[in-house]
């Protein structure tokens, strides 16, 4: 068995009371703190060499002084719990048996801050340095608006890593990439009139209504890519203002939820909802750009655009090639490789910054979001050893390849 591997298994009931502790620790988008303590203190345990909050909130732990640095990031924020009647165990009762830790957040994605912070300890106690910098973040507010996190820790802390591994679930699988999405709001007005006289006014809900059918439309005729599949289009929120009950509405807007494939940009959604619009037969539609202003937990105010890029490394590029190799190494065995049909964080590492990035995570993507969350203890082992290696991997590839 692969040491690091072997050592994990080790350290399997500290994995597993860590993981509970940090679903234990409710941590809502912009309500972090409880968790990011629950991180440091681990963190200081297994001995990080520096541990940093920074002014968003997000915890970074560093380990070595090499000069390339290397990132792995888990977003430690979860979303609501739903209907609790639809869970079979308290939420946050941070519950374990033989095989799995249940609750919120155990895949989506607690387990990938879990397995970085152990697979540290393991690096360390196995000495499995080289020329790197090892920055293991947990990163707020992702479930909200996706990379918020690096673009603050990119632009303010002025951390741009070499490389990054985002540990969201992929069932302990190699992942390259996933479709990117925009959030946007489209707005009709009219002229209010009492509603006995409609014929006074100019309905905005039905100029929208011509809108709406139109998109539904559009997301049949959608473009799709061989590897990241089809682009998709869903009206998810309707909104209204009108004088009152009984009166012709004078304004109606819709939010939209744009899932980008490859070969697609925002100006390219923009110019497929102005043909939108001519089909409708509504001149004048307008589109919203929306920007995400909510503080986090620290009261910092970052605002950022609701644009998430797509992105995608190919098979056969370093970063994935390097990923592969370090999965033989320590499972012994070829990965699958795949994407993810969820955003990420990578959406700015990869998307934005055009940072090498990869996925490899602990849990799966089908308990992400949905009650009885849960994930395997086996995950979150193997995740470790998988990190533990990893950088290693990375530079002993660059050395070979610049030889």
């Amino acid at each position: 068995m692969n040491k690091a591997l072997e050592l994990a298994y080790k350290y399997k009931n500290e994995i597993v009371k860590f993981m509970s502790k940090l679903i234990k620790a409710k941590s809502y988008s912009g309500q972090e703190k409880e968790v990011v303590h629950v991180i440091k203190e681990e963190m200081e345990k297994v001995g990080f060499d520096e541990i940093k909050i920074d002014g968003l909130g997000n915890i970074i732990g560093k380990i070595g002084n090499g000069k390339y640095k290397i990132a792995m990031d888990a977003h430690i924020d979860t979303v609501d719990v739903g209907n609790e009647k639809l869970w079979e165990k308290d939420p946050f009762s941070g519950d374990f048996d033989e095989k799995w830790v249940y609750g919120r957040g155990a895949s989506d994605q607690k387990a990938g801050m879990c397995s970085m912070v152990y697979g540290a300890k393991i690096l360390k106690e196995l000495g499995l340095f080289d020329d790197f910098t090892l920055y293991i973040t947990g990163t707020v507010m992702e479930e909200d608006c996706d990379g918020l996190c690096w673009r603050y820790i990119v632009e303010k802390e002025h951390l741009k890593p070499d490389f990054v591994v985002i540990t969201e679930p992929t069932s302990l699988n190699i992942y390259r990439g996933h479709r990117g999405r925009i959030e946007f709001r489209i707005r009709t007005t009219g002229l209010s009139a009492h509603a006995s006289a409609p014929e006074r006014g100019v309905n905005a809900i039905y100029k929208m209504a011509k809108i709406i059918n139109e998109i539904e439309k559009l997301n049949d005729r959608l473009k799709s890519d061989s590897f990241l599949g089809k682009g998709t289009i869903v009206v998810s929120q309707i909104f209204f203002k009108s004088p009152s009950h009984n009166a012709v509405p004078d304004e109606c807007e819709i939010q939209i939820d744009r899932r980008i494939t490859e070969g697609e940009t925002k100006e390219t959604v923009f110019a497929e909802i102005k043909d939108v619009f001519k089909r409708a037969g509504i001149k004048d539609a307008e589109i919203i750009e929306l920007e995400y202003k909510k503080p986090s937990y620290t009261g910092e105010i970052f605002p950022t655009e609701k644009y998430f890029p797509v992105w995608t490394f190919p098979e056969d590029s370093f970063i994935v090639q390097a990923a592969k190799k370090n999965y033989i190494d320590v499972f012994g065995k070829e990965p699958f490789i795949d994407k993810w049909t969820f955003s990420t964080n990578g959406t700015v590492t990869a998307g934005v910054y055009e940072i090498p990035t990869v996925g490899f995570g602990p849990g799966e993507e089908r308990f992400a979001h949905a009650p009885n969350e849960k994930v395997e203890i086996e995950h979150l082992v193997k995740a470790a050893a998988f990190y533990a290696t990893f950088p290693k991997t990375i530079v002993e590839l660059l050395k070979t390849r610049r030889g």
